[in-house]
């Protein structure tokens, strides 16, 4: 076959090639090897020009394996053969000895040493420049001007196709960075909980990239949400709202990560800090309006109280009545206090009547002995603070009417909670079964808990409260 049928068949056949898909990394690697088998040569060397870096960065290769490289090669425009092509958008021809040449730019990774000649011309679109590829040759070999021709019509069609690539690349990227916000909106928009946002970014960070592990990390250092493992290749990303630090999101995989998907991730932590910030102030408002409700509330309790207990001021010590009405305040303030450490809307029964123990025996209970088997058992505020009060009534006719000892009891079983007060003294006062503090035990167990009261003065005197659990 006569040359020219023979370059215009390899032309052919090449552009086919290239044209044969839109992925870049694929165009790149067919690109190398159809033009070494065109110009039949040993090597050949593609290089992509990346404007932001104003750098030649080699993509693919034809004799030199390019994941095998631990750094890939780059330079500029005009440095090296291949540079020198590119800056002066004109072909470049060694016949041998390339290596030598003063121009010649060594990567010790590539051992281009090994080979005599080589062949550069710069990749155009539009005058644009794209890139720039050369062959190279064992044997020293001059290249014929219709081989160099060749090559740049051949570079010429590549550099449309790399610039169809690169858009096609460039959709892709976009789709999946849509994609993933998407995603991370739709779970931010459907969940009232910061926790559940956190976990969706999270997530959602992993699938996009195929990570093997991501976390949200606060300015404070605290990990919010980690998820799945860390690998040797990390990238951290800042998150920022309104110019302030507030976190970073960590990626981890064991293959390094891509420009693309460090745009991909960089869009994702914005996304992530406008989610933690939203989140942050919904949890601030539903706090905001928790805590006012609780306190409206409690204060109503107070208020009603004070109110039952000025029925009785001509027949209660004054004194006593501002006690006892100081010892329902603060019982109701233990179960406030629990909710707000515990940031939840459970109360542990244990732990609340054991401080309410503790602060009434500090004031009333000298000289006693007291213990107490107080099982774990969860219940809602605002039934736990009805509990409170009847706890702190029982407790502190106990303590004050009582033997010398007092034990306590509770327990959980079958769906009802059992609270029992016993002490090995007479129980109530003479006269007191229509007492303030007796009315509101009686009315607290009976409305507030839907339970039942039982007084027993046969051994000492015990109260119990049972009522049915959450």
């Amino acid at each position: 076959m006569e040359a020219p049928e023979r370059h215009l068949r390899l032309l052919t056949d090449t552009i086919e090639a290239v044209n044969s898909t839109l992925d870049l990394e694929e165009v790149l690697g067919l690109v190398a090897r159809k033009v070494a088998e065109a110009l039949e040569a040993d090597a050949c060397f593609v290089y992509l020009y990346d404007e932001r870096t104003d750098e030649l960065v080699l993509r693919a290769t034809y004799g030199t394996r390019v994941e095998d490289m631990t750094r890939r090669p780059k330079m500029r425009a005009g440095e090296g053969i291949t540079g020198a092509a590119a800056d002066e958008r004109v072909p470049v021809m060694l016949p041998e000895k390339a290596h030598l040449d003063p121009r010649f730019k060594a990567f010790p990774n590539l051992r281009e040493d090994e080979y005599e000649s080589i062949l550069a011309v710069p990749v155009l679109a539009r005058d644009k420049l794209e890139g720039a590829l050369n062959v190279r040759t064992r044997r020293p070999r001059a290249f014929s001007e219709a081989e160099m021709e060749l090559l740049l019509t051949i570079a010429a069609q590549v550099g449309q196709t790399i610039e169809h690539a690169k858009l096609y690349a460039a959709a892709r990227r976009r789709v999946r960075e849509l994609e993933a916000l998407a995603r991370i909106s739709e779970a931010v928009s459907e969940s009232l909980y910061l926790e559940e946002s956190l976990e969706a970014i999270v997530e959602t960070t992993i699938d996009a990239v195929g990570a093997s592990g991501a976390a949200l990390v606060l300015e404070d250092g605290q990990i919010a949400w980690p998820e799945g493992r860390a690998a040797e290749h990390a990238l951290r990303l800042p998150l920022r709202s309104k110019g302030r630090r507030i976190g970073e999101l960590v990626c981890d995989r064991d293959v390094p990560f891509t420009e693309e998907e460090q745009i991909l991730l960089a869009s994702i932590a914005n996304q992530a800090a406008v989610a933690l910030e939203h989140g942050r102030a919904v949890m601030r408002g539903v706090l905001a309006q928790e805590i006012h409700h609780r306190v409206k509330n409690n204060l109503q309790t107070v208020a009603s109280l004070l109110r039952l207990q000025a029925r009785d001021v001509e027949s209660v010590d004054p004194r006593k009545a501002l006690d006892d009405s100081v010892n329902r305040v603060l019982a109701i303030a233990a179960v406030h206090e629990v909710l707000t450490e515990r940031r939840d809307d459970d109360v542990d029964l244990a732990e609340l009547l054991d401080r309410l123990r503790a602060m009434l025996v500090q004031g009333l209970g000298a000289g006693k002995r007291v213990d107490a088997e107080l099982q774990p058992v969860l219940l809602a505020g605002n039934r736990a603070t009805a509990l409170a009060l009847v706890f702190s009534e029982l407790f502190q006719n106990a303590l004050e009417h009582g033997g010398s000892s007092v034990h306590v009891e509770l327990a959980a079983v079958n769906g009802e909670v059992t609270l029992a007060i016993a002490d090995d003294g007479e129980g109530m006062a003479a006269g007191s079964d229509s007492g303030t503090g007796l009315s509101i035990v009686e009315a607290l167990v009976r409305d507030e808990l839907g339970g039942r009261l039982s007084l027993d003065s046969s051994a000492g005197f015990r109260a119990e409260v049972v009522f049915p659990g959450d």
